[in-house]
């Protein structure tokens, strides 16, 4: 069964606004649509919940029960258990808590640690501070034509055995090409080591099966997979509690509360389970059934499949042009379908003269600097990133595709 595009599209207000509607939105890599279900979540936490959580009265415990509903959900489609999901502020926010985590996990202990120059630098720059007490940082580095991470490379730096985790994106921002999550935590573990992904710029294309993928931390964006502003963290139960605790001493026993160091934000985690709502309306319209974790697998083929189809024709024309150089894999099929390209000159004023003609993109570093300079990109240049997701339709990517003659 093929994607039912206008029951997708129903299911995300934007499409109907006469602001958002004006401009085919090519922007999904720094931040989608909301769905309609935590639109809807949202509303009625703030109007009929928006109490502390927990207390012993109607609306405080409709509040808590919306919060565990959120958690428990979230962690069946992904396949692990409910205390293995926690939320913090942002992923750049629980990537530095877990980094502190580590750090003292790891000091004063002879230890080394991976990380790439692939990685968007929330993912990079934490990790790289862990130097600061003596914990030796060793980069995994891309291809400077490709963007690509060679596994070979990552077996020379595990081969000496100090290794103890390894950080790497699932895709990058940039460069978007699929990393074997599974492939790279096995040959870590079988070499000692941890490993955290960033699924940041991978979970809006199909949220991930965490255990299928064998990672001990996968961390991604609500609000970049159709939800409200919050960073999801999945940690696994044996990591999670052989690290040190983030947070007060008297949360230490609940692993979804031993690395949360500040307060949540109650209504926000409560809309998380619109999330899962939406993926079950998906599945349920196009007949994919099972329990939450299968449901979620089936879903999450179903997106990539539409999206590997719909960005096709933007790859080939891009590839067609000997006036700009497309970042990353040549098929749509070995990346997310967010596309960056290096232009003969800065690519914001070409993003603006995109927006003015009905695309909405970007143009910039987009936080990845480290593997556009590896890339040999100028950094006062950047990129023009235009990224799709599971709702772009072929007629937007038809205009994107028109405006990028005009522009260009």
């Amino acid at each position: 069964m093929a994607l039912d595009l206008e029951f997708v599209r129903s299911q995300f207000p934007a499409f109907d606004s006469p602001v958002l509607s004006t401009h085919a939105f090519f922007e999904n890599a720094g931040g989608s649509y909301p769905c309609r279900q935590v639109i809807d979540r949202l509303t009625r936490f703030y109007t009929h919940r928006k109490v502390q959580p927990y207390a012993p009265y109607p609306a405080s415990e409709l509040a808590g029960e919306e919060m565990d509903e959120a958690r428990r959900r979230l962690a069946a489609m992904m396949n692990v258990a409910g205390p293995e999901v926690s939320f913090g502020p942002s992923t750049s926010a629980n990537t530095y808590v877990l980094a502190q985590a580590v750090r003292g996990w790891l000091k004063g202990k002879t230890a080394a640690i991976v990380v790439t120059n692939q990685d968007h630098e929330a993912n990079s720059g934490v990790w790289r501070r862990l130097a600061d007490d003596g914990i030796e940082v060793r980069e995994w580095q891309i291809d400077p034509q490709t963007g690509s991470l060679d596994p070979a490379d990552l077996a020379r730096l595990l081969d000496d055995g100090r290794v103890r985790l390894v950080a790497f994106p699932h895709c990058s921002n940039v460069v978007a090409e699929i990393n074997d999550v599974a492939m790279i935590a096995a040959m870590a573990r079988a070499a000692g080591a941890r490993t955290v992904v960033d699924g940041v710029s991978y979970a809006p294309h199909g949220f991930p099966d965490v255990a299928a993928l064998g990672c001990d931390a996968y961390l991604f964006s609500a609000y970049k997979t159709f939800g409200p502003h919050q960073g999801i963290m999945v940690l696994r139960q044996e990591f999670g509690m052989e690290l040190p605790g983030q947070a007060h001493f008297f949360n230490q026993a609940v692993l979804y509360k031993r690395h949360t160091p500040a307060g949540p934000d109650h209504a926000q985690i409560a809309a998380c389970a619109g999330m899962a709502d939406y993926v079950d309306a998906f599945a349920a319209a196009h007949g994919i059934s099972g329990d939450a974790a299968a449901r979620g697998r089936g879903v999450h083929d179903m997106m990539r499949a539409a999206e590997v189809a719909v960005i096709a024709p933007l790859l080939d024309y891009l590839a067609g042009r000997n006036d700009l150089r497309l970042i990353g894999p040549r098929h749509a099929g070995a990346r997310a379908p967010t596309v960056a390209v290096a232009l003969d000159r800065p690519a914001l004023p070409v993003a603006e003269a995109l927006g003015r003609d009905g695309i909405a993109c970007g143009g910039g570093d987009f936080y990845a600097v480290r593997p556009l300079a590896a890339l040999g990109v100028d950094g006062a240049k950047g990129v023009l990133r235009m990224s799709a997701a599971h709702y772009t339709s072929a007629d937007e990517v038809a205009r994107l595709i028109a405006a990028l003659d005009r522009a260009l």
